[in-house]
C-alpha cells in the first residue's frame, strides 16, 4: 500500500526548528548531526530537517509545501493535543471539520504549514464512485477538547504523515503528475485545487494554486520543502520531480 513515509524540509535554523517539532508536536528525536535531524513517533521517522543557514526564506507565492498533515490515531489524541496547544501557547491558524476528518492548523517558525488531524471511520465517508465528499465547516473546539481522556504525552504510537498538500503553478500540470505519474486517484475538487488518494483514502496528496498560481520551478537554495518520501511503490527507485520542482523519493 502506497503511503507517505516522511517529509524533508530545508531549514535555516536547525536547532530551533527541531525544538519546535519536539515541543509543539511532541515528536521524538531520532538521530542526526549538525546538518540533519530526524524526528518522529515511537520509532517512525516523520520529519527530516536539513539545515542550511544560507537558504533563502521560503516565498509563500512559490510552488512547494502548503502543509504537512500529521494523522493522529483517534479523536481523544487530537483532543489531548488541542489542550497541549492551548496550555503551551501554540498559535493555531485554523480549525475545520472536513466531514472525513477533524483538523487543526498552524505554522512552524519558518512558515511551513502544518495540519494535525484525525480521521472519522472510512465507513462514515460519503462516496460516489472514486469521489469522496469533503467540505470545510466550523469545528466545535469545546467538544473536541472534551474528547481528551488524559494529558498529552507526545505523539502517540500510530501517528503518521496522513497527507501532504502542495502548492503548484497550474492544476492541469499538477493533475498530470499526481494522477498520470504517481498513479493517484482524484477524489475531490475545489476551485483552484485537487485532492488525490491511493487505495480509497480520501487523499494522500493534494495541490492548489491559491497562493502560487502561475508559479514556475521552485528556486534553488530556498528553505521549505526538500522532498516527500513515499513507500509502497514496488519497483520504484529513481526520484521524481513534478513540473514545479516538488521532489519525491521512494524508500
Amino acid at each position: 500500500m502506497t503511503a507517505i513515509a516522511h517529509v524533508a524540509l530545508t531549514v535555516r535554523d536547525l536547532p530551533g526548528m527541531a525544538r519546535f517539532y519536539e515541543t509543539a508536536l511532541g515528536l521524538e528525536p531520532m538521530g542526526g548531526d549538525g546538518e540533519q535531524r530526524d524526528l518522529g513517533a515511537r520509532g517512525r521517522v516523520l520529519i527530516r530537517l536539513l539545515g542550511d543557514a544560507a537558504a533563502a526564506p521560503r516565498d509563500p507565492r512559490d510552488a512547494g509545501l502548503f502543509h504537512t498533515a500529521f494523522l493522529l490515531p483517534d479523536r481523544a489524541d487530537l483532543g489531548r493535543w488541542l489542550h497541549h496547544a492551548a496550555d503551551t501557547g501554540v498559535r493555531l491558524t485554523g480549525a475545520s471539520d472536513h466531514g472525513v476528518s477533524e483538523a487543526l492548523y498552524l505554522d512552524d517558525p519558518e512558515g511551513n504549514g502544518i495540519e494535525v488531524y484525525r480521521d472519522r471511520p472510512a465507513s462514515d465517508w460519503i462516496r460516489d464512485g472514486d469521489r469522496v465528499e469533503m467540505f470545510t465547516a466550523r469545528l466545535d473546539l469545546n467538544d473536541l477538547a472534551d474528547a481528551a481522556n488524559g494529558p498529552w504525552q507526545g505523539a502517540p504510537a500510530g501517528t503518521t504523515i496522513g497527507h501532504v498538500h502542495l502548492q503548484a503553478g497550474a492544476m492541469d500540470a499538477a493533475h498530470d503528475f499526481l494522477h498520470g505519474t504517481l498513479g493517484l486517484t482524484r477524489t475531490y475538487d475545489a476551485q483552484g485545487g485537487g485532492w488525490y488518494g491511493w487505495d480509497g483514502y480520501h487523499h494522500h496528496l493534494a495541490a492548489n494554486t491559491w497562493n502560487s498560481r502561475g508559479a514556475g520551478l521552485r528556486p534553488d537554495g530556498a528553505a521549505g520543502l526538500h522532498h516527500v518520501a513515499l513507500t509502497g511503490q514496488a519497483g520504484a527507485s529513481a526520484p521524481l520531480t513534478d513540473p514545479f520542482g516538488n521532489r519525491f523519493r521512494f524508500v
